[in-house]
C-alpha cells in the first residue's frame, strides 16, 4: 500500500511530522513574541551591516545598503506593531531602531536629507 492509499493520514515522513510539529510550536507563541523577535532580528541584522559587529572583521561586513533596506523594514515592522504590542514592548524596539539610523548617518559618507534617511518615512526624521 502506498502512502497516498487510505492510510495516508497516518504515515506521515519525518519531514512532514517536522513541518506539523513547527506549526503546533508556532501556533502556541502569542503574536507580541513573533513580532519583537522578528524585530530583534533585524535590529541584529542592521547592526551587523553597519560594521558594529562584535567581531574583529566588523569593518569587512559593513554593507549600508543592505543596511539601509533592514533598517527600512525594521521602522515598517515597529510603526505597524506598536499599537498591537504596546508601549512596554514598542519602546524599546523604538529606541533600538533610533540607535540604528543615527548610526546609519554617522557611518554614512552621504548625508541624507532630513526625513529621506533609512526608514525616516515610517519614523519621521531623526537628529
Amino acid at each position: 500500500m502506498s502512502s497516498q492509499d487510505s492510510n495516508s493520514h497516518v504515515y506521515q515522513p519525518a519531514e512532514e511530522q517536522t513541518v506539523a510539529s513547527q506549526i503546533r510550536d508556532i501556533a502556541e507563541v502569542p503574536a507580541i513574541e513573533v513580532i519583537t523577535t522578528a524585530a530583534v532580528h533585524l535590529m541584529s541584522a542592521a547592526a551587523v551591516k553597519l560594521g558594529l559587529a562584535d567581531d574583529v572583521n566588523a569593518a569587512e561586513l559593513k554593507d549600508l545598503d543592505e543596511a539601509r533596506k533592514l533598517i527600512t523594514a525594521l521602522a515598517g515592522l515597529v510603526t505597524a506593531a506598536a499599537p498591537e504590542i504596546g508601549s512596554q514592548h514598542a519602546g524599546p524596539l523604538r529606541d533600538g531602531l533610533r540607535s540604528l539610523q543615527l548610526a546609519f548617518r554617522e557611518e554614512s559618507s552621504i548625508q541624507d536629507a532630513p526625513g529621506k534617511g533609512p526608514g525616516e518615512k515610517f519614523t519621521g526624521a531623526v537628529n
